[in-house]
């Protein structure tokens, strides 16, 4: 079916910003803002056909920019952590916004996620694309970026990156929509399985140690479909095995998400410090109102030997890909 667009609001400069809408043929519908490269809708059918609307998202431009919980934003230059805000490539020290205490978190203060992008309709997919100079938040070479969306047959969102530097850098691209199945209330209740038998240690400022740690008689051992509950706050990195990432279960809808991907690592986050607020048609979000499924590289990487190498050099071009896709039980 064919991607429609219509104007979505403005930013603080005045700035328009687009709304591409997405549909697949079983119903299901995406919504992407070319502001932060953000699915701000993700409308799926429950068990019963009913749509339900399983991410987080605002209804304004004006919410976008005042949030800082990244809600449904493309992520980059780095997502997840860097140690100290600051990193040596090739000889020369580099400094970033240290916007999580002393550490840089996602990019910075106005990451990939704080950006307009240009949009463009190929056929049945969204290219965002945009270029990221040099110097941007700190970072070094000038980086162009594009983000295709597409629907796959069996109701899988399909988001691709792929990118070319003319200097070294550090790169780690994600997608940080926070997933509620039940499109409402907490996600205590929704069973994960993890595709992991390791996860970084983590120190408390949320940087790994560089250790990892087996998953096996630990809260972080979702090798076996089992509640997220609420006794503990995940915000950890999970060492995959393989492209099968994850399963996330709600009972109440029957909607059921499979997490693939071609990516080393994914962050979990059950929304531990998302402030309570107001989202879409006035349904409220705050703590534990949803999980993030963030496919990545490892955090920190340029700071611990034997993790995935976190930089993109110049001349080469990175692909990476990861599918969200969504099917329901009776």
């Amino acid at each position: 079916m064919p991607i429609t667009s219509q104007l979505f609001g403005h930013t603080r400069r005045g700035a328009p910003v687009t709304a591409y809408r997405m549909h697949h043929p079983n119903g299901a519908c995406a919504v992407v803002l070319d502001y932060g490269g953000t699915v701000q809708s993700l409308c799926v059918p429950d068990r019963s056909g009913r749509l339900v609307d399983v991410v987080l998202g605002y209804d304004t431009v004006e919410e976008y920019e005042a949030g800082d919980g990244y809600v449904g934003a493309t992520i980059g230059r780095f997502a997840n952590r860097i140690g100290g805000g600051a990193f040596f490539l090739n000889g020369q020290a580099f400094q970033l916004a240290q916007n999580d205490g002393e550490n840089h978190l996602h990019g910075g203060q106005y990451g990939f996620d704080k950006q307009l992008w240009q949009g463009q309709v190929r056929g049945d997919t969204l290219v965002l694309s945009r270029t990221s100079p040099h110097g941007e938040e700190g970072y070094p070479g000038t980086l162009e970026l594009q983000v295709s969306f597409t629907w796959t047959q069996d109701c899988g969102l399909r988001i691709a990156y792929e990118a070319e530097t003319d200097q070294d850098t550090p790169l780690n691209l994600t997608n940080h929509s926070y997933f509620n199945l039940a499109g409402t209330g907490t996600v205590s209740g929704h069973t994960l399985q993890i595709s992991a038998e390791r996860c970084t240690e983590t120190r408390p400022d949320g940087l790994p140690t560089g250790r990892l740690l087996e998953v096996e008689g630990t809260p972080f051992d979702f090798r076996q479909e089992k509640p997220i509950g609420e006794s503990f706050a995940y915000d950890h990195n999970f060492v995959l095995c393989g492209r099968s990432a994850a399963r996330l279960y709600c009972p109440e809808t029957g909607i059921v998400l499979t997490v693939e991907t071609d990516q080393p690592g994914m962050q979990v986050y059950t929304s531990n410090m998302l402030s309570q607020q107001m989202g879409k048609g006035g349904v409220p979000f705050g703590v534990r109102s949803a999980v993030c499924l963030e496919t990545q590289l490892f955090p920190d990487g340029m700071h611990h030997y034997g993790f995935p190498n976190p930089f993109l050099r110049a001349g080469q071009t990175l692909h990476t890909a990861t599918c969200y896709r969504f099917s329901q039980t009776p």
